[in-house]
């Protein structure tokens, strides 16, 4: 390290009086794209300079101290197993040969300069090419934490950042990591990767890749392991994270030296977006920085997917066809599985001018009937809202008038409620959903985009079906009176939950991407909030996890700028869309060090917290289940206050007339904000 002094680039690294003499510290000089530690010392009026690491272990020798012996001589203690080393020469007593190198130190006016040799040509490695395929089959965000066990993947990747071809959003708690990237997930049909460290940071990631499992959402797990050869033993942080993420990833591998790098990373992100299920890749620590075999070439997309558009059988389509024009009061029902297909979907609803139900996952992706009070506002005259215990009085007459259900991406969780007594056709891409909990009459296994347009075909002008667009209309005036008359409902204990919602109604953008939680924020959130059709909701379906609310903003608020690293023209739906939140403060409470992951990264995100001081969905179900009431109370801070002092705005709502204004400057807001509503818990 001490080369030619004419070689060397000098660099000031501390004033003479920085460091005293008999002291020892770190210091770090960065060289463009890398940074060399150094231990400086200062013993008996001589300053000098070294390698920072220990041969032992890697000990941080600036963080040690400067010892004598019995007979006056001077050592450098390392920290954590004390060997010790000439503080000068870096030799270790006794003439071992495990010394540690030096720099060159020169003092100039009371400045300490060490020279330092031209910076190393950095050496590509296997993490770079497996991130350079992570960027060319479309990966544009990375959430994560940085740690000691994924430093070489996480150089890659800050490479790939630096590049600008990818952003990287670190978080406070990589559960929250494995929300946002499952919610983005959930809202493009793209994976998005969560970056942790081994042991812990691992395993903290296993909800949120639930939670994207049993929402057939795509998400890429990269985890840090321990090295090679201290596999098995039990070494600091060791898991067997292959077996831990067994159950839940349907691609799982080691990085190997002798992995083809290119290909395993193509093939994890290929099956996230085939499979759209959960792919995790394991990295040791001992090959992130393995050098790339020369020429080694980054994974392309090209050429790897075959048409997604697969047909039912003629046979199948023509027996449910013919059992669709039969019949007068049809209801179209539409799941989450349905999002990306709405256009052909609704064209075959207004042929047939029936009702259209969503399921609550399904949520928004169909207008609610127009609001004749709320002139511009979209929406769509056959929009019935939510089927099922979140839904509305509208959807669930539709159902039980109906001749004939005509169901699309949808699940039949029992939380939706959808009658097997109907005769029922089914439409989905998953042959595993079809008849899943129950005979179904037609079941057809198709693309439901391709798929609709066939029965829209063999329809169009040959069915029997109602108009049914002015009862809809008439239900809707029905429910809104009862809103409105529930609006009035005088409480001493907090807002209610409907008076939040009707604020959202006239507030919040007509494409706005929502987040919401799980709780009774939410089950009135699927009640009262009326979508646009425009907008984007996105919630912890099946797994039904309490804390996804504010980490699914921070994934939604990620594919807002995926446009910004991307090419693909695909992004451009998403660009700069505004993002809201929903939570409960129990909820909230999950991950509420968040906030500061989105005061850092300058996130516009307007967030709307319930706090009624308590588990009330909980409550509900005790007394439900004649049970007593018992914990479910909360103890909070004054959460506005809280979100305040982390360099957002929050705001605090204590009475129905102050909500307007609130959200009104918690949208203007340039940043997180979050608008606290002191609601009552009684009033859902």
């Amino acid at each position: 390290m001490t080369g030619k002094t004419a070689e060397l680039a000098w660099t000031r690294v501390a004033h003479v009086e920085d460091l005293p003499e008999g002291r020892v510290k770190t210091v770090a000089v960065e060289r463009g794209d890398s940074v060399v530690q150094i231990c400086l010392t200062h013993v008996e009026g001589r300053f000098s300079a070294l390698d920072n690491h220990c041969p032992h272990q890697g000990g941080p020798l600036g963080e040690g101290s400067i010892e004598r012996d019995d007979k006056g001589d001077c050592y450098l203690r390392c920290p954590w197993h004390g060997w010790d080393f000439d503080p000068v020469t870096g030799k270790p007593p006794g003439g071992y040969d495990d010394g540690i190198p030096t720099y060159p130190v020169e003092v100039r006016d009371g400045e300490v300069f060490v020279g330092l040799e031209a910076e190393e040509t950095h050496t590509r490695t296997i993490t770079d090419v497996m991130a350079e395929t992570m960027v060319a089959w479309g990966v544009t965000s990375v959430f994560g934490m940085v740690g000691h066990s994924n430093l070489g993947l996480a150089d890659a990747i800050r490479r790939r950042t630096k590049a600008g071809e990818l952003e990287y959003i670190g978080i406070r708690h990589e559960g929250a990591a494995a929300f946002a990237a499952s919610a983005f997930g959930k809202l493009t049909a793209r994976p998005a990767a969560c970056l942790t460290i081994a042991g812990p940071g691992a395993t903290n990631l296993l909800t949120g890749c639930w939670d994207a499992k049993v929402d057939r959402a795509p998400l890429l797990a990269l985890t840090g392991q321990v090295n090679q050869q201290v596999f098995g033993p039990g070494a600091f942080q060791e898991l067997p994270l292959k077996e831990a993420f067994s159950s839940v990833a349907a691609f799982s591998h080691l990085c190997l030296p002798g992995s083809n790098h290119a290909e395993l990373m193509g093939n994890a992100i290929k099956t996230a977006i085939n499979d759209r299920q959960v792919a995790h890749i394991i990295f040791p620590d001992d090959t992130q920085t393995l050098p790339a075999s020369e020429g080694a070439k980054a994974g392309s997309p090209a050429g790897r997917f075959g048409d997604p558009r697969i047909r039912p059988s003629a046979e199948s389509l023509d027996r449910a066809v013919e059992m669709l024009k039969k019949v007068q009061r049809p209801i179209i029902v539409v799941g989450h599985g349905a999002r990306f297909e709405m256009k052909a979907v609704t064209a075959l609803a207004e042929e047939l001018s029936c009702p259209v139900l969503t399921t609550f996952k399904g949520k928004g992706i169909i207008g609610d009937h127009p609001d004749p009070d709320m002139p511009g506002r979209p929406g769509h005259p056959l929009g019935c809202g939510v089927l099922g215990r979140s839904g509305t009085p509208i959807a669930s007459w539709f159902m039980n008038e109906c001749d004939l259900m005509l169901v699309f991406g949808v699940s039949f969780s029992n939380h939706t409620g959808m009658t097997p007594k109907k005769p029922t056709i089914q439409v989905d891409s998953d042959r595993s959903q079809l008849a899943r909990f129950h005979k179904i009459d037609y079941p057809l296994w198709g693309e439901i985009g391709e798929t609709a347009r066939e029965m829209l075909t063999s329809v169009a002008g040959e069915h029997r079906s109602l108009d049914h667009r002015s009862e809809i209309a008439e239900r809707w005036r029905i429910w809104r009176q009862e809103k409105a008359s529930r609006l009035a409902d005088p409480s001493e204990a907090g807002v209610s939950s409907i008076a939040v919602f009707d604020a959202m109604n006239r507030l919040v953008p007509v494409d706005a991407i929502i987040a919401v939680d799980v709780g009774n924020n939410t089950y009135s959130f699927g009640r009262y909030f009326e979508a646009s059709g425009r907008q984007a909701v996105l919630m912890s379906g099946y797994l039904g996890s309490i804390g996804f609310g504010y980490p699914a903003a921070l994934g939604a608020w990620a594919a807002t700028r995926a446009h910004r690293v991307s090419m693909d023209e695909f992004w451009r739906r998403f660009a700069d869309r505004p993002v809201i939140c929903v939570t409960g403060d129990g909820g909230f409470g999950q991950y509420p060090w968040e906030v500061n992951t989105a005061v850092r990264h300058a996130m516009n995100i307007t967030h709307v917290l319930l706090n009624n001081h308590e588990l009330g969905k909980i409550s509900k179900e005790q007394r439900a289940g004649r049970w007593s009431v018992w914990q479910t109370s909360l103890t909070n801070p004054n959460i506005a206050d809280y979100v305040s002092s982390c360099g957002g705005l929050g705001i605090r709502v204590e009475k129905a007339s102050e909500l307007g204004a609130a959200l009104e400057q918690a949208l203007a807001h340039d940043g997180p904000a979050t608008v606290e509503v002191m609601t009552d818990a009684d009033l859902v």
